[in-house]
């Protein structure tokens, strides 16, 4: 539909300072207090929640660049702004800030009814507050009583996002980071659906700095790799800036997104494992959803009792390997995880070949995306289910800046190598490996049958386990099987260049 000059826009919201029934900003206290009737109290002191929806609608939402939309679609804006302006009704609205910097951060504006206080509750705790009197750039109605069935429709280049039918906090969390993404493509760069990490190494040269992306889905260990210290001693040490959603512009800075907290997967959360996360998403501060809670406040990490998609909110300042800062200032390495077992547990990929591992986007479905689906094989474009606009375009500026740039890139498979006697990439190996990568110490080699770099020799690990040919029956036919489907795939796109297209490995 052609855009129209009566579209809705963020202007046609009530001024929050100045209506009576709008609650505005209240501290973390009241947002709790908000939705007791809500809560299981955990041992911890910290509150948990248990939704009706425990996943994003992904096949509910829609958005006016990619989808025609007529009048029922812009009846959900309608109804979103109503409710809202009608003062029968207790609404409560929050204001937070995502990303920091000045090319891209936005203010978001969430309103909801005041009972779901809960949902604005974890929200405001992974962003931050803006300077006083800021006005929205974006805005998100969330009513999760309004339908039966959730629909989930955005206009982006209003900054409106209208969810109807849903109570999962996720859909407040991405319906900003979608449009944030939006705007670091429309200033030149590319949003991500990445983490960010800085490791400071020692070298006969000195100091320096190297700067780690990590692009997967939720659920496929990028928060994990991210946030991981690769075991170094001071002086030596990584630290963790983004685990989500990041923006890479044109000068390589990498611009950070959420800078109160972190949205993490719990289930499986292990003390012994992950001794941070675990620490954090046992405070006090943080926020449970959809966690395994006994009546008397025990918690269990272990049990899927509501769903796979286990989650906390959890405060960045509660992480010993989290910066200060959450802006990479240059990229170095890109990493695409994987979880293929044709593929080895490192590859290194030319341009080209990047962008063409940035769109086959390929890993396993979890429970963040369709949990019905829950470990099938599949492909998103960028491992962002959140683009808005031309998919192939998204590949080619992939390509275009990580040229510029200068950047390297991996594909990493955290998984297991081979589909006969299948060897396992465990946590040593790949951390090993990525220490590899970041100190310049790995080997590199050309593998004929993979038709990829690879490496000959890892510091710390027999790399030779992992030659995936010895781990495949009928590996040559396994491998031009999915090289011809990996093509079949490209081809749908008909923006995307055909250098990336013929760069299929």
């Amino acid at each position: 539909m052609a855009k129209s000059t009566l579209w809705p826009t963020v202007a046609d919201f009530p001024d929050p300072v100045a209506t009576d029934h709008i609650t505005y900003n209240p501290s973390f206290a009241d947002l709790r207090d908000y939705s007791a009737h809500f809560e299981t109290t955990t041992d911890y002191e910290s509150p948990s929640y248990v939704s009706s929806y425990r996943s994003r609608s992904a096949d509910r939402t829609a958005n006016a660049v990619d989808d025609s939309f007529d009048d029922d679609d812009f009846d959900v804006f309608q109804r979103g702004i109503e409710w809202v302006s009608d003062p029968s009704n207790d609404v409560l609205c929050v204001d937070r800030v995502v990303g920091r910097h000045e090319e891209v951060s936005a203010v978001c504006r969430l309103f909801l009814p005041k009972e779901y206080g809960r949902i604005a509750l974890a929200w405001a705790k992974l962003l931050e507050a803006p300077e006083d009197g800021a006005e929205p750039d974006f805005v998100t109605v969330q009513l999760p009583d309004a339908t039966d069935e959730p629909c989930i429709r955005i206009l982006p280049d209003e900054g409106l996002t209208t969810v109807l039918g849903s109570d999962y906090t996720g859909e407040a969390k991405k319906s900003f980071l979608r449009l944030f993404m939006l705007r670091a493509k429309q200033a030149g760069g590319l949003g991500l659906h990445a983490g960010s990490k800085r490791v400071a190494l020692d070298a006969a040269d000195g100091h320096r700095e190297v700067g780690q992306l990590f692009l997967g889905l939720s659920g496929t260990g990028k928060s994990t790799l991210t946030s991981h210290g690769l075991w170094l001693d001071d002086p030596e040490g990584a630290e963790m800036l983004q685990d989500d959603v990041c923006a890479l512009l044109p000068s390589g800075t990498v611009a950070g997104s959420e800078g109160g907290g972190l949205y993490i997967k719990t289930l499986g959360l292990d003390a012994d494992e992950q001794p941070e996360l675990h620490g954090a998403a046992t405070d006090d501060s943080a926020v449970l959803e959809n966690v395994a809670v006994d009546d008397d406040g025990t918690v269990h990490f272990d049990e899927p009792r509501h769903g796979r998609n286990a989650r906390a909110v959890i405060r960045r300042d509660h992480l010993e390997s989290s910066a200060d800062d959450i802006d990479l200032e240059q990229v170095d390495q890109v990493f695409f995880i994987t979880r293929n077992p044709l593929m080895p547990p490192i590859a290194k990929l030319d341009e080209s070949q990047a962008a063409a591992a940035f769109m086959l986007g390929e890993s396993v479905e979890t429970s963040a995306g369709d949990p019905s689906r829950i470990g099938e094989p599949i492909r998103v474009v960028g491992t962002n289910p959140f683009i808005v606009g031309s998919e192939g375009k998204e590949g080619n500026r992939f390509r275009d800046l990580i040229d510029d740039l200068d950047v390297d890139c991996f594909v990493i498979n955290t998984g297991a190598v081979g589909t006969a006697d299948p060897v396992d990439v465990g946590v040593e190996e790949t951390i090993a490996i990525l220490e590899g990568v970041a100190r310049e110490s790995i080997e590199w080699t050309h593998d004929d049958t993979l038709g990829l770099t690879v490496p000959s020799d890892v510091p710390g690990i027999d790399i030779e386990q992992f030659a995936v040919a010895d781990h495949v029956e009928d590996f040559a036919d396994a491998h031009s099987d999915l090289r011809a489907e990996r093509r079949s795939y490209l081809e749908q796109f008909p923006d995307l260049d055909d250098d990336i297209v013929d760069a299929t490995y």
